[in-house]
């Protein structure tokens, strides 16, 4: 299916995850404007990105010269551990041999070379390609290659099946008005009625989904709710440790937490969270960041409050029937290169109340 709506890059995409695998420079090999937006905000999470400026006579007679001074630069001033090339439309166009650059500069540091553009259909091809190569390395195992590469696989699946993949053209919401949905849902937490809140998070977004669960319990300490995050300490380095960290505070702030999942098996834990929420049997749900992992199956007959990042998972959700759905705005931007739990906006609504 063609998306109509714009849709995550494959270039963008290698950069989160040579984040993830604590790269200390990236370098992207194209124009300087090439996935600026995100380069800027990586650098807010300790990963220097760098760029070759490719201009026009370059697109014509090469850039690998300009690779390899930037490399030598990198190391130089940097002295990173790790470094990593990724490619653009550019440089995948004209041919540019990236492994070639690297071997030329002459440089020490440990670096893979990412062959990517933005052509592909869906943006986990950025990210297998960065593991796939990370693999080569050394740099993870072939096990944790091959998990990641069924991870992949599954948030996938979810997108195409019930997220912002779902439709060719899905219209931008900001979802229900938050003081309203926070006062249901503190009504529904204070009436005795059996509850559950889930958070589904997606890596470093969990820095603050987890605020909305730390303010339900705040609202409504003696409740009879069920709190379940997927905080295990699995997966890339990056991932392990905001995991610990985030896991870590919510215990510290009072909130008995049950683990099912880690921070990048989002796309894989809907029918284990599903299987949960048909044991505790609750008349309502908080769910936060993939709320549309979960199938609707689960989800029948519950009042499901979902928080998502997404404008436009708004409308997936309200097909699958929860009838409360909150988006944060700007939320990603917001939990790059934080290294504690961050106020959401709706657990501040929540407060509030």
């Amino acid at each position: 299916m063609k998306y109509m709506h714009p849709r995550p890059s494959s270039i963008v995409a290698a950069l989160y995850t040579a984040r993830d695998l604590e790269v200390d420079v990236a370098i992207l090999h194209g124009p300087s404007g090439c996935s600026f937006k995100h380069a800027r905000l990586l650098e807010e999470d300790g990963m220097r990105v760098l760029t070759t400026s490719l201009a026009d006579n370059e697109f014509i007679f090469g850039g690998q010269a300009s690779l390899e001074n930037v490399l030598r630069y990198a190391e130089e001033h940097f002295s990173p551990k790790r470094m990593v090339v990724v490619g653009t439309c550019v440089s995948m166009i004209i041919g540019e041999d990236l492994q070639s650059a690297i071997d030329g500069a002459g440089v020490t540091t440990p670096t893979i070379a990412v062959d990517i553009h933005a052509g592909f259909l869906e943006n986990i091809a950025g990210v297998l390609a960065t593991l796939e190569a990370a693999q080569l390395a050394g740099w993870i195992s072939e096990e944790e290659l091959i998990r990641q590469q069924f991870l992949m696989k599954k948030a996938n699946e979810v997108e195409r099946l019930r997220g912002a993949a779902c439709k060719a053209y899905i219209e931008p919401s900001r979802g229900d008005l938050k003081h309203l949905a926070a006062q249901q849902l503190r009504q529904c937490a204070r009436s005795g009625a059996k509850g559950v809140a889930i958070m589904n998070a997606k890596k470093e977004t969990a820095y603050m989904f987890a605020d909305e669960l730390i303010a339900l319990h705040d609202c409504c300490p003696d409740a009879d709710i069920t709190y379940i995050a997927n905080l295990d300490q699995r997966g890339l380095p990056k991932v392990r440790a905001d995991a610990k960290r985030i896991l870590d505070e919510m215990t510290s702030r009072g909130l008995n937490i049950e683990l099912i999942g880690a921070l990048d098996e989002y796309g894989a834990n809907g029918d284990i969270l599903g299987k949960r929420l048909r044991e505790i049997a609750p008349s309502f749900a908080l769910i936060t960041g993939v709320p549309h992992a979960i199938p609707m199956e689960y989800t029948t007959g519950i009042e499901c409050f979902s928080i998502t990042n997404g404008p436009r998972q708004v409308e997936p959700l309200k097909d699958l029937g929860h009838q409360h759905v909150m988006v944060e705005i700007d939320l990603h931007p917001k939990t790059l290169g934080v290294r504690e739990i961050v106020e959401s906006e709706f657990g501040a609504v929540l407060r509030s109340i």
